[in-house]
């Protein structure tokens, strides 16, 4: 099969994302690439599909097991014969497994760069055919990225040994010019096709809140306005993470702990919990996440400020990766300047580098520190400034994607704060009424929402069975287009976003026999038109004083109809992606005519479904 066709029946994606393409294409034909992609970006489609459309096995080298693990699962799921080579397999089953993939049994095979020095390992590099060589995070090659890993120095050589030299691909979500250069250079790449997509994650929403007192009690109002969903909780040290899970857990929230102090079996465990969404919340230090492939993560709060732009780029940035809208929350103080300094400072050196290059890095990791500080204390737009320091230059007008640019995501967190620093009780004896946070947009009707839970609880029972985590039978996106679509049969249940012929001929008919008593029960599917191409910027209208909504009485056809019930009804004629594009339009300054013509509303129903979504009043 072509890589479009790969893509379509084994990966379930009707349509590559940017940049996908064109990495794809040039991997397929043989030559080296580099990518730099955002995380949620796809990076890992890039060498599975042309892996999977050239003759021959797969070597694709990963820093971390659980990254090896997701994939794997993931790839295994979809119908794709895959395997790791790490320090999780007995000895016994490493020979085993390198005695099938002579035999041709895989298509892929994921390592860590240790295991390339391996005599072993080499002996049989040397005896495969090597369809491509992939390099996930990629700028840990690179002494002046923010983790640098000293083994990736030697794949450079690793591949030159080689009898026949596979066509390399590198592959990154934050590399700074300077780590690209080092990265081409580094890894021997040979005129590779470079394809920057950049660095911007529109459905992440950012926000750094100042806090100088109580900041546990701010982070637990944060949880609270976040309700139900998966996330992450960055700390700076290992005795934070302790002390905010143990805060968690007493609280009655399921909360995991996750840091390199800990006991091998314990992080296992711990991870585990979180990806079978058993532990509501992880709390961390940034030993956890790089490789994470948990896609209903739905928000990442960073406790404490981390040490650079890159750090929390890529942290924040493993919130949404399924491109649903997700918060990213930073609880900022100047202590967290003093306290990154002091680790920067008593690290130990690095002992591959020479006594002036690693007096160099620790003075890059100031600068870098010092660039996260001016980050925080600004009042410029959060995603421009983010975006200007990764080398992509961004619009000056507002993002609506950020808390400097459209109402905070987190008001009462930003109350308490405020009461907590002046010196006054939080919360108050007697709240007084104030703004609130608007609950997330249901999916659908409550019917739909009642079948997305439905779907939820299927998956759930399915991944149990299959002993795999939730999200690699499907992602929530995919239940969300089953709800939006209400499939009948097989067929039908392709065109779901994520539903590849492997996933369809395995979990098909469990998801279709849900989806098709709640059809009999709620009437015909939604209809879902194809997506249109991109639109260009949201006009900004002119200040006119918007329509009132029509009265109580009548909706906007005239009928004498109910109108929350009307609202409801609109907001389940939008896709989730719509309502957020919706929401962004309107922050962003378009004018209710320019929203209702763009997603095929009247004026007045525009105004009426931002009434819904409280964002008039």
């Amino acid at each position: 099969m072509n890589p479009r066709d790969i893509l379509r029946e084994t990966f379930g994606h009707a349509a590559f994302l940017e940049g996908q393409e064109a990495l794809t294409e040039a991997l397929y034909a043989g030559l080296d690439v580099l990518g730099v992609m955002p995380t949620g970006g796809g990076k890992s489609i890039c060498y599975q599909v042309p892996a999977l459309a050239r003759q021959g096995t797969a070597l694709v080298i990963s820093p971390l097991i659980s990254l090896m693990q997701d994939q794997v699962a993931a790839l295994k799921a979809a119908g794709v014969p895959a395997a790791y080579l790490n320090a999780l397999l007995t000895p016994a089953q490493q020979e085993l497994a390198m005695r099938r993939a002579l035999e041709g049994a895989y298509r892929l095979i994921y390592v860590a760069p240790e295991r390339l020095s391996l005599p072993a390992f080499r002996a049989l590099a040397a005896r495969l055919p090597l369809s491509l060589i992939a390099v996930d995070e990629a700028h840990c090659v690179s002494q002046w990225g923010q983790d640098f890993r000293p083994d990736y120095l030697r794949i450079a050589d690793f591949v030159e040994s080689l009898p026949v030299r596979p066509p390399l691909g590198a592959f990154t979500a934050t590399a700074t010019p300077r780590v690209r250069e080092d990265i081409i250079r580094l890894l021997g790449l040979r005129e590779p096709r470079v394809v920057v997509t950049g660095f911007d994650r529109p459905n992440l929403f950012f926000e750094i809140l100042p806090v100088r007192r109580g900041r546990d009690q701010v982070l637990l109002e944060a949880l609270g306005e976040l309700g139900e969903q998966s996330g992450i909780v960055y700390c700076g040290t290992r005795k934070k993470v302790e002390d905010v899970c143990g805060l968690l857990r007493e609280k009655g929230i399921p909360a995991a702990r996750y840091h390199a102090g800990l006991p091998e079996e314990e992080r296992r465990r711990n991870q585990e919990d979180f990806q079978y969404d058993r532990a509501r919340v992880m709390v961390a230090t940034n030993a956890f996440g790089m490789g994470i492939d948990k896609s209903n993560v739905g928000f990442v709060i960073h406790y404490q400020m981390p040490k650079s732009p890159e750090a929390y780029y890529q942290e924040a940035g493993r919130a949404g990766r399924d491109g649903e809208p997700a918060d990213c929350l930073l609880l900022f103080s100047r202590s967290d300047v003093v306290l990154g300094k002091r680790l920067i400072q008593d690290a130990p050196p690095n002992p591959e580098l020479t006594r002036e290059e690693a007096a160099e890095v620790r003075r890059q990791d100031l600068r870098r520190l010092e660039a996260m500080a001016r980050l925080c204390d600004g009042t410029e737009c959060l995603r421009a400034s983010m975006l200007n320091y990764f080398g992509q230059g961004a619009a000056k007008k507002p993002c609506g994607g950020c808390a400097r640019c459209a109402a905070s995501h987190f008001p009462r967190a930003g109350q308490a704060a405020e009461a907590l620093a002046s010196g006054r009780r939080w919360p108050p004896a007697s709240p007084a009424p104030g703004p609130v946070s608007p609950p997330p947009a249901p999916l659908s009707s409550g019917e739909g929402k009642a079948l997305f839970e439905r779907l939820r609880e299927v998956r759930l029972q399915l991944a149990a069975e299959l002993r795999m985590p939730p999200y690699i039978v499907c992602s929530d996106r995919t239940l969300h287009d089953m709800v939006q679509r209400l499939p009948q049969t097989p067929e039908a249940l392709r065109e779901v976003y994520g539903m590849g012929s492997r996933k369809v001929e395995r979990f098909g008919e469990t998801f279709l026999r849900v989806l098709r008593d709640r059809a009999e029960a709620v009437g015909p599917p939604v209809s879902v038109p194809p997506a249109p191409p991109a639109p260009p910027a949201f006009p900004a209208s002119p200040a006119v004083e918007a329509p009132a909504p029509p009265p109580a009485a009548e909706a906007p056809d005239g009928p004498s109809v109910d109108l929350r019930q009307y609202a409801e009804t609109l907001l389940a004629s939008l896709a989730p992606e719509d309502r957020e594009a919706f929401r962004r339009g309107w922050l962003q300054g378009a004018g209710l005519r320019a929203l209702g013509e763009r997603f095929g509303l009247s004026p007045e129903e525009a105004a009426l479904l931002l009434v819904r979504l409280d964002l008039m009043g």
